[in-house]
């Protein structure tokens, strides 16, 4: 009978997830075993899709668990998803160009495998920035005036994140930045879809960004490939994207849920300093509210 793969990795010093292939996941103080805990070691050997999807989301688990009590979940207004656009953008246009700057540090260490999937990655994502600046127009509002002017406080880090990822000696890191943002935005499905459409006008799309990063999207398909790829990989470089998974979930919530903690008041003044002027909408001609609640902020 063939033995099931079994990985672990080591993800804050006091917490390890393990994952076996059959899809058990569970999480583990190595200190808890003494020296006779055999996940107190080095993980080494190969992987498998079922045991690394198992690590991957047990780091995003993990890392959305830190906030979980005094996460925010705000009714979903124009102005929040407004600056979820603006966040969406900034995460996105400079997507390209840094897994371009990877793939390039992986030819030059004899890694073309990993440089050929981070080209490919590449091309998948050029031009999604336009997406959101679209759908800011179609909403009314000088997209590219907007985003030049305005940086979500919230999503500062994790941009910084990416670019620091992708700028080291060996940037392995960048694919568990990548994983992290694609599986949360995988959850996304066509109820998320039809709350942004309410508030919008008949006949306005201001979902093109919305929808491409969402399970009607190519996200499920990336998340799916992803998985593949990282099992594929040699034990350390499984290591550093699981920790580096977990690592940019920590940002993630935190960056998200400074933004969703604000007032609709601030988002607005935030958007008006921006622009500088009022956006061109009001209570009594489009919805700012809905009753709908838990709404997930656009990755």
């Amino acid at each position: 009978m063939t033995r099931l793969v079994t990985e672990w990795v080591n993800v804050t010093g006091d917490t390890s997830i393990i994952a076996r292939e059959s899809g058990e996941v569970w999480f583990h103080n190595p200190s808890s075993k003494g020296g006779g805990d055999p996940f107190a070691m080095t993980m080494r050997g190969v992987g498998a899709v079922g045991s690394t999807v198992g690590l991957l989301d047990g780091a995003i688990n993990l890392g959305f668990a830190s906030i979980e009590k005094c996460l925010a979940r705000p009714d979903l207004t124009l102005a929040a998803y407004i600056v979820a656009l603006v966040g969406a953008y900034h995460t996105s246009v400079d997507t390209p160009r840094n897994l371009r700057r990877a793939a390039s540090r992986f030819n030059e260490l004899g890694r073309p495998e990993v440089a050929v999937y981070l080209e490919e990655r590449a091309r998948e994502e050029t031009g999604h920035d336009r997406l959101a600046l679209k759908d800011l127009r179609a909403l009314g509002v000088p997209g590219e005036r907007l985003v030049a002017n305005f940086v979500p406080e919230g999503i500062k880090p994790l941009c910084k994140r990416f670019d620091d990822l992708c700028a080291q000696d060996y940037p392995i890191g960048c694919i568990g930045y990548s994983y992290c943002l694609e599986r949360i935005a995988a959850l996304k499905d066509k109820t998320d879809i039809e709350k942004v459409r309410t508030l919008c006008r008949d006949g306005i799309d201001a979902t093109r960004f919305l929808r491409s990063h969402s399970s009607l999207g190519s996200e499920a398909s990336h998340v799916e490939e992803t998985i593949a790829f990282v099992a594929s990989l040699p034990a350390n470089d499984r290591i550093s994207v699981v920790q580096e998974t977990y690592e940019s979930a920590l940002i993630m919530a935190e960056g998200y849920n400074h933004e969703l903690l604000k007032s609709e008041a601030e988002m607005l003044e935030e958007v008006r300093q921006a622009i500088g002027e009022a956006l061109p909408y009001s209570r009594g001609s489009v919805p700012l509210d809905t009753e709908e609640r838990g709404t997930r902020p656009v990755a």
